[in-house]
């Protein structure tokens, strides 16, 4: 059984259904509070108090701040009209199946069918740590402990920073020159991201998440001039931050972020099986002053931004959240390859079974 949580303990991740998306992924919310309420029914006169707290709040939740999200294991919850959310801010997640209230220890099996349900509230920092637990008549207590935490970005009591590694003149200039010419002679296309539908690693577009227009390299003296840097000069200082020996490289990849036109929301690069091989994105710079905008942002850490000199690199875990900030003038270019090892090559090629033939190779 798991563990009941405590002030401290990282959240479980999951995967729940909610409206408008079967597969919503817990921690890309990362970035803000987050109010967690696991409530088995929302037909209980219990939950139905804890609803009726956080209705009288609702402007509290605004998915900037804070989010809540609700848990119910009542389908009837959905029928009846108690589970409506309210966007921005109020989420339900249908637990139907009772896989999250058995990740949060509130859902115990009795046998024959029968369930204790444990209800429960969370208050989870913008890291998703567990800040407080409540039981359901605490609720107005919690609510009052939200409204007095500092901004999100606070939420630490000290300045974070991302664990990152900034490297320095990874590429000459003469180099980004030629890369950014190399984009605009090809034009680019537009560019996806990829989700698990089915069981299978697809390519999804979707311009209301993520903005941006690639060219891929062909072989040739272009692409490895690139991967002859980034060997030389940021495989071993990945080695000596990281303790980790790249030995592969994914895609030779030039990013066009135009004004009005290229930001990327908050993601994760690892979490299918077609990119769970990935072990860090690395984010060249090829013009850093052509542009206002554009900069990455891990909203796990705060809202710090990161851009790299022209040349420069950010180099990253693929299992930080992190986000590009809209391009508001000027276009950015940026190098984005993936790197991994030998070990992490294994399981790409175990996984290329869930990749849609299009996107293979």
């Amino acid at each position: 059984m798991a563990s009941v949580l405590t002030p401290g303990d990282p959240a479980p991740n999951f995967f729940g259904a909610c409206a408008g998306n079967p597969r919503f992924r817990f921690d890309s919310v990362a970035g803000r509070y987050v109010l967690l309420a696991l409530l088995g029914s929302l037909a209980q006169p219990a939950a139905q108090a804890v609803m009726q707290a956080i209705r009288a709040r609702l402007a509290a939740f605004d998915d900037v701040r804070a989010s809540c999200f609700m848990v119910t294991m009542d389908r009837q919850d959905f029928v009846a009209g108690r589970a409506t959310d309210r966007i921005p801010g109020l989420r339900h997640f249908d637990d139907s199946d009772g896989a999250i209230s058995r990740l949060y220890a509130c859902a115990e099996d009795q046998g024959g069918g029968n369930i204790r349900y444990t209800m429960r509230l969370l208050l989870l920092d913008p890291a998703l740590h567990v800040l407080a637990v409540a039981d359901p008549p605490e609720a107005s207590a919690l609510l009052d402990q939200l409204a007095a935490l500092p901004p999100p970005g606070e939420h630490a009591g000290v300045p974070l920073w991302a664990p990152v590694l900034v490297v320095p003149r990874v590429f000459e200039p003469d180099l980004c020159k030629a890369l950014i010419q190399a984009f605009r002679d090809a034009g680019g296309e537009e560019s996806g991201f990829m989700r698990e539908k089915d069981g299978k690693t697809v390519l999804v577009k979707d311009a209301a998440f993520k903005q941006r227009r690639d060219h891929l390299l062909p072989d040739g003296k272009l692409k490895n001039a690139a991967r002859e840097k980034i060997r030389r000069r940021v495989v071993p200082e990945i080695e000596k931050a990281f303790q980790f020996k790249v030995t592969r490289m994914e895609r030779d990849l030039v990013a066009r972020y135009g004004a009005g036109e290229g930001f990327f929301k908050a993601h994760r690069d690892n979490t299918t099986k077609g990119t769970a091989h990935r072990r860090f994105a690395c984010s060249i710079n090829l013009d850093a002053d052509a542009h206002e905008g554009g900069d990455l942002v891990f909203p796990e850490f705060g809202p710090r931004l990161y851009r790299p000199p022209t040349g420069g690199a950010v180099v990253f875990g693929c299992g930080l959240l992190h986000e590009v900030r809209p391009v508001t003038a000027g276009e950015r270019f940026a190098f984005l390859p993936f790197l991994y090892d030998d070990a992490a090559a294994e399981i790409r090629r175990q996984n290329a079974q869930y990749l849609e033939a299009a996107d293979r190779g």
